[in-house]
């Protein structure tokens, strides 16, 4: 005998047949006329976060909403992450009534706005962003996945087929967004944390939602104090790390010294991180790699690293 109870599934039934756990984020895109439009969003995530060129994120909306048309039409958008507080939460319940026009909705908006710092360094016009964003994710709409390029804006009751899979139009009142990140920005108070090593007092209190679960209220709650579980760390052993790093290249071989480095390293990411380790190696001319040198490419990765989030 099951210990549940079997709920229908329904339109939107992430809100409506479970309880499920959304971001609450204020999507800016730039309209006809220039002018910056805000909509609140939940229904948005990490979508490519490795092994290609770029990363990107994942909104689905509705296509005849002022973001869906404004995202067809220019392809720009950003998400703004606001704080927990509840006045900061009624704006964007405020913002959120299906049908608002922007030139209607945005004179009553009390959210701060300013320009976007791609605009400011590359004079390409964008929406702009919150000035009392914690973060801000700049993105561009990859049109060209999904044959989606030939979408365009204009239908507000809904959109006949053939429709796309994943990107694009994806039925007569859908649309999935797949958003090229172009640039992420975040108040000093909190990438100072993430460069420096975060506490449970660093993390910025976002809220979370949970969708309308009934007719009247928009259901959300604030962030507590954060709380750390220790990590499980597992090494590997010598033997095994031993058995990829022979297989990772036929001529440049590793010391037992310079394989401990790596001991620690997930079995998933290890042909990646020795992978890496060969191209130095190959590069610099040295055909066995030791702990000395693991040292020269670890500092080399963190330099990079620091060299891409000052760009950023």
């Amino acid at each position: 005998m099951s210990s549940f109870e079997n709920l229908r599934i329904v339109d939107n039934f992430y809100q409506t047949s479970l309880f499920f756990p959304m971001p609450t984020v204020i999507i800016s895109t730039l309209c006809e006329d220039g002018t910056t439009n805000l909509g609140p969003y939940s229904l948005v995530q990490p979508y490519y976060v490795a092994g290609k060129d770029y990363y990107a994120m994942l909104l689905c909306c509705r296509n005849s909403s002022n973001t869906a048309q404004n995202i067809l039409r220019n392809g720009k958008c950003a998400i703004n992450f606001i704080d927990d507080n509840p006045k900061n939460f009624k704006e964007a319940v405020k913002l959120s009534w299906p049908g608002d026009k922007p030139e209607e909705k945005m004179p009553k908006c009390k959210f701060r706005l300013e320009k976007s710092l791609l605009e400011e360094e590359t004079g390409e016009i964008r929406p702009m962003v919150m000035t009392d964003a914690i973060e801000v994710i700049e993105c561009t709409w990859v049109r060209e996945l999904d044959g989606a390029s030939a979408d365009k804006a204009g239908e507000l009751n809904g959109y006949e087929p053939p429709y796309h899979d994943f990107n694009g139009i994806t039925s007569k009142f859908g649309a999935h967004f797949i958003l090229k990140i172009d640039k992420i920005l975040m108040k000093k108070k909190y990438s100072d944390a993430i460069i420096n090593g975060v506490k449970a007092k660093d993390f910025p209190s976002l809220p979370v939602d949970y969708g309308y679960r009934d007719s009247k209220n928009f259901w959300y709650h604030k962030k507590t104090r954060m709380r750390a579980e220790l990590l499980q760390m597992r090494e590997a052993s010598l033997d095994s790390v031993r058995y990829a790093a022979d297989r990772a290249d036929d001529k440049i071989k590793f010391t037992d010294d310079a394989l401990k480095t790596v001991l620690a390293v997930p079995r998933v990411f290890l042909p990646l991180v020795l992978r890496g380790c060969v191209d130095w190696a190959k590069e610099n001319g040295v055909e066995l790699i030791t702990a000395e040198h693991m040292q020269i490419i670890n500092d080399k990765r963190a330099k990079e690293k620091e060299k891409k989030n000052k760009k950023q």
